[in-house]
């Protein structure tokens, strides 16, 4: 009985141990399953959440982190919530992580000035022209239209601007030269950093692109461009080096070509040897739209994020535009699952795409989007047009002025020839296109100056223009990619001018003035042919019949040239008393060329790239846009480090106006130039005097001439910049330069290495590349290994390289 007792006891012991245990289970389960249920992720708050937010991100959240949302509107993708924003990222809400908005362009910000069912609009400033910009020669005053620049983008909303863009003029054919500063890697870099410097004062972002070599238009999909390392090193990375280094962009935008047989955005060698080992950029980098064709390679080169998103070609896009419709087989191709499926069968480590989205994070967690600024959608525009005429006006490089033609007397009376006094271009098409509420033609400009324009030779030019305009073949259209990007606009011939008209406005004005322009965009190269790089023979028939006309009767003729690049100008340049190059100067055009017409701006511009005596002068013109002629496959960089003016200095081209050229109303003199050297680096000093009787500016440019020996220099290289403050007659400024090795250097490919070479150094300080008032020599003792760097980007075929 007492064993049955024990026993009972013993069961209930036992039972009453499992059942403490299943309770304790049932609790320390209910507190885990409280956990799971109740916990957030964690949020991106900082640089230091990145790591943990990134560890909680599903394979799939990583993979949209590194591609693009998709062309907004189109191929079933989103509008984006900036009308004309044209790409957006995937958002995470869960973890915190907002959508960023991106927007062109170089020369304002292009987004769409209409919003379905908004009764408001939302323009933008177009401002001059990069190339505009770089013939300012001003740093400071670049900075100021960065600045502008960057409170639209940030006040409209957006948290990228895909500008400024930094490759050469190359070639003085290439379609989007405009969009570029300069063919000077050095000016380019310096222009650039202002620019940026400008822009993210906003603490909003800046992308430089092309990287690198983007230099035509032709194929650029496909290009293969064949370059040497040291012209690389030494030109066409310049100025992105110069750029990262000073100004700390946000982003890079990989281009579209190759380099040296490899997509420039799945080239490991570029984007990451060079940025991130040799520069250490922080910042990250997108691909041009629609650009590469394997994301794989793209993410292990270190492009870190795929733009717009959308898995189709720019060919494809082009040709689905054109024919509103694309193959359906092509829309199944996907960039984030392909990303998705290399995780999962070890062709793409994950760490790699760790990498990759954290380099975007650091960036977002600066953003107004992240930040959750409330924009306004009401930039200053007024005050951002004062500075774009201003940019305009001093961007204007005055080629000739005999016997003192410019300025004009305020009350002279002006007979306006040109079909571009009335349909005046304030920039170029495509991405570099600005949606303004405005353009000032020059005809306008002038009157509203005060001047007295020929009213009956102005409605002679209205009627002809708009009878033109009516007609089918020179409609003007939207742009293949819409309004957006510009419009198609067909160039009517120069009016045909009638003797009998000519010498009745010269009869009833004191002065000609004929208004050449040249419009060119995106997608297309320039060519060398009457109505683009030549005149045609209607412009040369105008400028010859009046200036005859004029001089006849002992009145003068100028001419403004309305372009985005040279044009030939030997042919006709004797025949007008003076020659204003006004770029294509934004929005504020008219009132810009009447400021330096009147003499309320003395000209200060100097050019940023030289006009040549014909286009078989340039070192590339034999290799542009390369071979096969019909549809070339390959360019090859033939001219190596003698592009531009230190091709034409070099070889003693004579060019029709060279780099640094520019005229003013006043005169300089520089009596006082001082060179120092001590063992690392060299201080110029130089003072320079207004001797004329005008207030005015000067350009100090700032050269080396570099000894011969093993390696092969150029005869000059700007070395060193700056711009005087406004000077009145007699008075002086004093502006110090300082060079350390590295601008002494160049890049020997055998040492992998920036070079100091030994021998005479020759400092030449003076007004243009040709134009030298001061020169000073020095002596290093022996070579000096300034910098070493990778030894990559390598052709693989042999360059037949131009020599002395």
């Amino acid at each position: 009985m007492l064993y049955g007792k024990k026993k009972v006891i013993l069961i209930l012991i036992i039972i009453l141990f499992f059942l403490c245990g299943w309770v304790g289970n049932i609790s320390v389960f209910a507190e885990t399953s409280n956990q799971i249920n109740t916990s957030e992720p964690p949020k991106l708050t900082n640089e230091k959440s990145i790591e943990k937010v990134i560890n909680e991100m599903t394979l799939e959240e990583k993979a949209k982190m590194v591609v693009g949302r998709g062309f907004p509107g189109m191929f079933g993708n989103p509008k984006a919530e900036i009308a004309g924003a044209v790409g957006v990222t995937h958002g995470i809400e869960r973890l915190g992580i907002p959508p960023l908005f991106f927007a062109d362009g170089p020369a304002g910000l292009r987004i769409s000035p209409f919003r379905e069912g908004d009764p408001h609009t939302y323009y933008a400033t177009a401002f001059p022209i990069e190339t505009s910009l770089a013939s300012t020669w001003n740093k400071n005053l670049v900075t100021k239209v960065g600045k502008a620049i960057g409170n639209e983008v940030k006040e409209y909303g957006l948290d990228i601007l895909l500008a400024p863009a930094l490759n050469l003029h190359r070639n003085p054919l290439g379609g989007r030269n405009f969009e570029y500063f300069s063919e000077d890697p050095l000016l380019t870099g310096k222009m650039a950093v202002s620019y940026i410097n400008g822009v993210q004062s906003n603490d909003v972002g800046a992308t430089i692109k092309h990287f690198v070599a983007n230099n035509q238009e032709t194929n650029r999909t496909d290009i293969d461009t064949i370059v040497s390392q040291r012209a690389l090193r030494e030109l066409y990375l310049k100025g992105f080096e110069i750029a990262i280094k000073e100004a700390n962009p946000w982003a890079v935008m990989s281009a579209y070509n190759k380099v040296n047989s490899a997509h420039a955005s799945e080239n490991k060698e570029l984007l990451t040897t060079v940025l991130r080992d040799d520069w250490d950029f922080k910042g990250f980098v997108m691909t041009d739209w629609f650009a590469g064709t394997d994301p794989i390679a793209q993410m292990i080169a270190g492009n870190d994020l795929i733009m717009p998103g959308d898995s189709i070609t720019l060919t494809e896009f082009m040709n689905a535009l054109k024919n509103s419709t694309i193959d359906e087989k092509i829309l199944d191709r996907d960039h984030i699952t392909e990303i998705m499926n290399a995780v999962k069968n070890g062709t793409l480590d994950e760490s790699i795409l760790d990498r990759n989205i954290s380099k975007i994070l650091n960036i977002l967690v600066k953003t107004p989007s992240f930040k959750g600024y409330q924009h306004s959608d009401n930039p200053n525009l007024q005050k951002n047009a004062e500075i774009s005429r201003r940019a305009g006006s001093e961007g204007m490089v005055l080629l000739k002025n005999i016997h003192k033609t410019l300025p004009l007397d305020e009350n002279a009376k002006i007979g306006l020839f040109g079909n571009t006094q009335i349909e005046t271009i304030r920039g170029g098409t495509g991405s570099g296109y600005v949606n303004a509420p405005y353009t000032i033609s020059i005809a306008d400009g002038l009157k509203n100056r005060g001047f007295t324009v020929n009213n009956d030779l102005l409605q002679s030019y209205k009627s002809y223009i708009t009878t033109l305009r009516h007609q089918e073949e020179y409609k003007i259209k939207p742009s293949v990619l819409g309004s957006e990007f510009g419009l198609e606009i067909p160039t009517i011939p120069e009016k045909p001018l009638k003797a009998k008209e000519i010498n009745k406005t010269v009869k009833e004005t004191d002065v000609g003035v004929v208004v050449i322009g040249r419009i060119s965009g995106e997608f297309e190269d320039r060519k060398n042919e009457k109505g683009d790089f030549l005149l045609t023979d209607r412009e040369q028939d105008m400028i010859t019949n009046v200036t005859n006309e004029y001089h006849a009767s002992g009145k003068k003729v100028i001419v403004i040239l309305n372009i985005g690049g040279p044009i030939e100008v030997a042919s006709w340049r004797d025949k007008p008393d003076a020659i204003l190059l006004a770029w294509q100067p934004g929005q504020e055009a008219g009132f810009a060329v009447a400021d330096v017409i009147s003499g309320l701006v003395n000209p200060s511009g100097k050019l940023p790239t030289t006009f040549p005596m014909a286009y078989n002068d340039v070192p590339s013109a034999k290799n542009f846009p390369g071979t096969p002629e019909e549809n070339p496959e390959k360019v090859v960089y033939e001219e190596d480090i003698f592009m531009g003016y230190r091709y034409f200095t070099t070889f003693d081209i004579e060019p029709a106006y060279e780099f640094g050229y520019g005229l003013s109303y006043t005169t300089f003199h520089f009596p006082k130039v001082k060179v120092k050297k001590s063992k690392d680096e060299v201080k110029v000093s130089v003072t320079v005097e207004n001797s004329g009787d005008i207030p005015g500016k000067e350009v100090v440019q700032v050269y080396i001439s570099a000894p011969d020996n093993k390696l092969e220099k150029p005869a000059i290289e700007l070395k060193a910049f700056g711009k005087t403050k406004q000077l009145k007659p007699k008075e002086k400024d004093t502006l110090k330069f300082q060079l350390g090795l590295k601008d002494l250097a160049s890049f020997d490919e055998e040492r992998s290495a920036w070079v100091v070479e030994k021998g005479a150094y020759q400092i030449k300080v003076g007004a243009s590349s040709e134009n030298i008032y001061e020169t000073v020599i020095f002596e290093v003792e022996e070579d000096m290994v300034v910098e070493k760097v990778n030894d990559i980007l390598k052709p693989k075929m042999e360059i037949n390289k131009l020599s002395k």
